[in-house]
C-alpha cells in the first residue's frame, strides 16, 4: 500500500506520515457469503489464477519443440525438480512431492511480486496468516509423513533424535529436539517468509512516501536521493522475493526427507 496518508510536503508544518502496522492493514471491500474480501485476500486469489493460468497455457498443448510459454514453463518446473527437490529428497523419494513444491513456489513468489506491481504495491505474505497457513500445509505433511513411515514409537523417535549413544545429555537432547521440532520449526518456517515481506515493504514505503514528503524547497535534492533508493530497494526486493520463495520449499523439501529418513 503505497496510498500516502498526507499531501503536505516537508516546511508546510507537518510531520513525515511514517509507515506502520496500520500500512498493513485494510478495510473490507466487499463480503460474499459472510466472509470479507480485502486487498490481501483478492491479490492471494489472484494469484491463485495467475499460477493456475500460466501452467494450464504452457502445457495444455505440449509440443517435442516448446514454444516458447512451454519452455519457461518447462524451465521454472524443472528448476525446482531438479534444483530443490532431488538435491534434497532424492529423485525416487521425491518425485512425488514436485507437484506441491512447484505450487508452493510460484503461489509465494507471485504474492511476493505484488509488492512492486502498480495498483496492487503489497506482499501478500507480509500478513502473517498467509505464510502461517502455509507452513502449517507443510507441519501436518512432515508430522504425517514421519508418522506413516515409521510408525507411532519410530515417529517420536524420529521427532526426539532419539539417540541412547548420547550418554547423559540424551535427555536433554529429546527434550530440545521435541521443542524444535514440534513448536519452534513451525513458527520459524512461517516468520521467516513474513519478517522478510513485511521489513521489505516498510522500507519500500518509507523510501517512496519519503521521496514524495521531501518534494519542496531546498528538499528536493534530498527527495532525488530517496527517489534512487525507491529504486534500489526495488530492485533489491526482486531478488529477495523469489529468494524467500526458494528458501521456503527449500526448507519444506528438508523437513520431509527428515521425515523420510531413517535416522532424523
Amino acid at each position: 500500500m503505497l496510498a500516502f496518508e498526507t499531501d503536505c510536503h516537508i516546511f508546510e508544518g507537518c510531520g513525515f506520515p511514517t509507515p506502520g502496522l496500520h500500512s498493513f492493514l485494510f478495510k473490507p471491500m466487499f463480503t460474499v457469503a459472510g466472509i470479507e474480501f480485502n486487498k490481501p485476500i483478492l491479490l492471494a486469489l489472484l494469484s491463485t489464477v495467475v499460477v493456475i493460468g500460466f501452467f494450464w497455457a504452457a502445457f495444455r498443448k505440449p509440443q517435442i519443440i516448446p514454444g516458447k510459454l512451454q519452455m519457461i514453463g518447462e524451465a521454472g518446473y524443472d528448476f525446482v525438480r531438479r534444483g530443490v527437490v532431488y538435491e534434497t529428497i532424492g529423485k525416487r523419494e521425491g518425485e512425488k512431492y514436485v507437484p506441491l513444491m512447484v505450487s508452493l513456489f510460484f503461489f509465494i513468489w507471485i504474492m511476493n511480486l505484488w509488492a512492486i506491481i502498480p495498483l496492487a504495491q503489497f506482499p501478500v505474505t507480509s500478513v502473517i496468516a498467509f505464510p502461517a497457513g502455509l507452513a502449517a500445509l507443510v507441519y501436518i505433511l512432515w508430522v504425517s509423513l514421519t508418522f506413516k513411515r515409521h510408525g507411532f514409537v519410530g515417529g517420536w523417535k524420529n521427532i526426539t533424535g532419539y539417540d541412547k549413544s548420547l550418554g547423559p545429555v540424551f535427555p536433554m537432547v529429546m527434550f530440545f529436539e521435541f521443542l524444535s521440532n514440534l513448536l519452534i520449526r513451525p513458527f520459524t518456517h512461517a516468520v521467516r517468509l513474513f519478517a522478510n515481506m513485511f521489513a521489505g515493504h516498510v522500507l519500500l514505503l518509507i523510501f517512496t512516501i519519503g521521496t514524495w514528503y521531501l518534494l519542496n524547497g531546498i528538499g528536493i535534492a534530498y527527495s532525488a536521493v530517496s527517489f534512487v533508493m525507491v529504486i534500489v530497494m526495488t530492485v533489491f526486493e526482486l531478488f529477495i522475493q523469489a529468494l524467500q520463495a526458494y528458501v521456503f520449499i527449500l526448507l519444506s523439501c528438508s523437513y520431509i526427507q527428515g521425515a523420510l529418513a531413517e535416522h532424523h
